[in-house]
């Protein structure tokens, strides 16, 4: 079976979005499939990692307004930027440039069995539904890691929900990572509507290990992800950690400094913001802490894919709910009681084999249908 698998960013690029396509692309081709793994790759090399994977990368062509590369460098100039804060809001600029170019990469892939666009970036989506009105010879699968227009986090336009509807007629199933999310979507395409986890290469016999314990000279505790103003703002976490007197270093992996960087002087050398690092890279840091921190997202349609490294590193998870904060919990965790530490079943489900394997079975029931 041929597969394309089209991402704005893939590896090296460290995102969500950019690990479910470099994922997907290598299980793929470890089960024999033919595959071409295609995103907006910068300057990186890709021929050791074609060569290890078995598979071919491509190029979504040169970006004329979506500038973020896989290699992490975004080329966007001062008038770019401009341009972005006026029209991203009534025109989704600059990942609008998507929906011409994804056409024009459908049509040069020849023999394509089986098509999985990744978004976000949504256009990626709209741009595949409008290669559908001249080829439906093959199965597209649409993978949404986070809904569109019925995000409550972020407004749209009313046109877009037409948009929306759009792609979401013309795809063959659309991929949502958890059930909750089913109702961000227009209920009239519920039935296309398939649950599939993120999914990562991870052994299995690791996972069912005892928890190792770990005596850091004072506890030490992790967190790796972005923070939001309106749907994952930790500032009630710390300004409780302001009135403790207790010995802690937090360290946190973040591209979103803004809401934290005040408390680096009322924390008194607690806190340590880091760059984000390779995946690879920070689970083995992760490792090293007594436990990790969640923040959730103030939404149940939306769950962050880092648990699931959470998991695999398995330490203990500190769960924080950023409106209404347990003050006795949280203490808890920091004199090293993790009682109430958060568990993920069914860990295996987001084995990328068993993901993988839900997308195969998947095609076959639309190949019948």
């Amino acid at each position: 079976m041929k597969v394309d698998i089209i991402a704005q960013s893939i590896y090296p690029y460290n995102s969500p979005r950019s690990q479910r396509a470099t994922e997907l692309a290598k299980e793929f081709a470890r089960l024999g499939h033919k595959v071409v793994l295609h995103g907006v790759l910068g300057d990186f090399d890709y021929s050791s990692f074609e060569k290890e994977n078995n598979l071919k990368v491509k190029n979504i062509k040169e970006m004329a307004f979506a500038k973020l590369n896989s290699d992490g460098v975004n080329n966007s100039n001062v008038l770019l930027k401009i341009c972005i804060r006026l029209f991203n809001y009534l025109l989704e600029f600059p990942n609008i440039e998507f929906i011409w170019k994804i056409p024009k990469v459908i049509k040069e892939n020849k023999d394509t069995n089986l098509l999985i666009t990744i978004g976000m970036p949504h256009p990626i989506h709209w741009g595949a539904a409008i290669a559908r009105i001249k080829n439906d010879k093959y199965t597209w699968i649409a993978d949404c890691g986070d809904p569109y227009y019925m995000n409550k986090f972020k407004s749209h336009p009313f046109y877009f929900k037409y948009i929306e509807k759009f792609f979401c007629k013309k795809a063959d199933a659309i991929l949502i990572p958890i059930e909750e999310a089913r109702n961000a979507y227009f209920s009239e395409f519920h039935n296309k509507i398939k649950v599939v986890p993120q999914g990562f290469n991870f052994k299995l016999e690791e996972i069912r290990e005892k928890q190792k314990e770990i005596n850091n000279p004072v506890v030490t505790f992790i967190y790796a992800g972005n923070f939001y103003e309106k749907n994952r703002n930790p500032t009630l976490f710390f300004k409780y950690l302001e009135t403790l007197n207790l010995d802690y270093k937090f360290i946190v992996y973040t591209k979103t400094r803004n809401l934290i960087t005040p408390f680096l002087t009322s924390l008194k050398g607690k806190l340590e913001i880091r760059e984000y690092v390779e995946r690879s890279v920070l689970i083995e840091e992760m490792k090293k802490v007594d436990f990790l921190i969640n923040f959730e997202n103030n939404s149940n349609v939306q769950s962050p894919s880092k648990l699931i490294d959470y998991a695999i590193v398995n330490r203990p998870i500190l769960n924080v709910n950023t409106s209404i904060i347990d003050k006795g919990k949280i203490k808890a965790f920091l004199q090293r009681d993790y009682s109430d530490s958060y568990r993920i079943s069914n860990l295996e489900d987001y084995h990328i084999r068993n993901v993988v394997s839900k997308i195969i079975k998947l095609k076959s029931e639309i190949c019948v249908e």
